[in-house]
């Protein structure tokens, strides 16, 4: 009976864990898909040019580019619990400063945003690796699905939201703290796990520093991939809602449209990970990415808004499966936690740091251009270099880290 009670205190833990990391993933992505939809009204209320307003995505990628090796070191030396936990109250309290009729306020509280954002980013894959070892497909996935579930809700209600609120575009990106409300209180159980029941990998983190990512070609591979596939959802979050309504749509189907890339995301980011686990050999997956991605924005170029809905669907399926296979790579291209949590902090630093450029220099292209279609060009060949490294780590091997 001691056995059975203590194997259904474990499963009880486990499930209480999952749903924690559930909550941290839905504090990963709306705070940012949020802002797409009500960027008209942040630039008429504050008087915001296209590329300064680019800024507003930016900020927090260039946080995430910043502190993603920062944030795999700390790993090292603090438990991974305490450090998810304080990144959930960095979301929340820069989203409460982020609403705000102050320009200085809304740039500090998005990069406040992201800095708890980038905690997460680089530490919830390695988190997945040490306390579910033997389920990683399958939590990666669950922790795909939530994000990108708040991501598409936060897209699509933001414009309702901000009436319902009476706040207008402060209410729409403000309203998300709630969830970071909820995390906190829900993972604080996390923390007074006491340090005899530290994971085995906790140990791995800890060891052997190795040899440096930097010096791993397969390792620079992974962060291109990486930076890519973000350049190409962040612009999209940015500014595919600017760009329909400048061609003739509603602001609130806007919202909608790019809520139907997260929507399309949900199922490609839970079996996305899992097919990935199965597979040996990625090149398919590379072809299927590439492919959507390219086909979607050949229908966005050639037709604007006549097959918006079929090409954000095949968009939402080239980005989705693109972040759910680099988030394996992860995993799978390292033999250990550190690892992991080493290729994640430099591929999620310099990608984003790569993907930061993305949203400005897409606002940029439009005022020089005077047209929507030049910037998309940018995608197109975001697209090429996407195929081209990811065929390079397509293959089973792994880094030497």
């Amino acid at each position: 009976m001691a056995t059975d009670k203590t194997a259904e205190t474990a499963r009880s833990n486990k499930f209480v864990l999952l749903t924690g990391i559930i909550l941290v993933a839905t504090n990963l992505r709306a705070p940012i898909t949020s802002v797409g939809p009500v960027v008209p009204q942040i630039q008429d209320a504050l008087h915001l040019s296209n590329t300064l307003t680019g800024l507003i995505t930016t900020i927090p990628l260039l946080a995430f580019a910043v502190l993603s090796p920062i944030a795999s070191e700390l790993a090292g030396k603090w438990r991974m619990e305490v450090l998810l936990w304080a990144a959930i109250w960095a979301i929340g309290l820069g989203l409460l400063i982020r609403a705000s009729s102050n320009t200085a306020l809304l740039f500090s509280g998005a990069a406040l945003v992201g800095c708890g954002i980038a905690f997460g980013n680089v530490l919830v894959p390695p988190f997945i690796k040490q306390r579910f070892p033997h389920r990683i497909g399958l939590v990666t996935g669950i922790y795909s699905v939530a994000m990108n579930i708040t991501a598409s809700l936060a897209s699509g209600f933001s414009i309702a939201i901000g009436h319902w609120t009476g706040q207008g575009w402060k209410g729409s990106i403000g309203v998300w703290f709630v969830f970071s409300v909820i995390a906190i209180i829900f993972w604080a159980p996390q923390l007074k796990r006491r340090s005899s029941e530290a994971p085995v990998g906790q140990s791995a983190v800890r060891r052997q520093p190795g040899t440096s990512m930097l010096r791993s070609r397969l390792a620079w591979y992974i962060t291109i991939f990486m930076g890519l596939q973000s350049l190409l959802f962040y612009c999209s979050v940015a500014w595919l809602p600017v760009v329909l309504q400048d061609w003739g749509m509603v602001s609130e189907k806007s919202g909608w449209v790019l809520s139907f890339v997260q929507f399309t995301q949900l199922p490609i980011v839970f079996v996305g990970p899992i097919i990935a686990g199965r597979m040996k050999n990625h090149t398919p997956l590379v072809w299927f990415i590439c492919g959507t991605l390219a086909l979607s924005l050949f229908l966005i170029i050639s037709w604007r808004t006549q097959f918006i809905i079929p090409a954000v669907i095949l968009f939402g399926m080239g980005t989705g499966l693109a972040f759910s296979v680099v988030m394996m790579w992860f995993i799978l291209r390292t033999k250990t936690t550190r690892e992991a949590a080493r290729i994640s902090g430099m591929a999620q630093s310099f990608g984003y740091a790569l993907a930061a450029i993305g949203p400005p220099l897409f606002g940029a292209l439009y005022d020089w251009a005077g047209n929507w279609e030049t910037p998309f060009f940018l995608l197109v060949a975001a697209t090429v270099v996407l195929y081209i490294t990811g065929m390079k780590v397509a293959k089973p091997q792994l880094i030497d880290g």
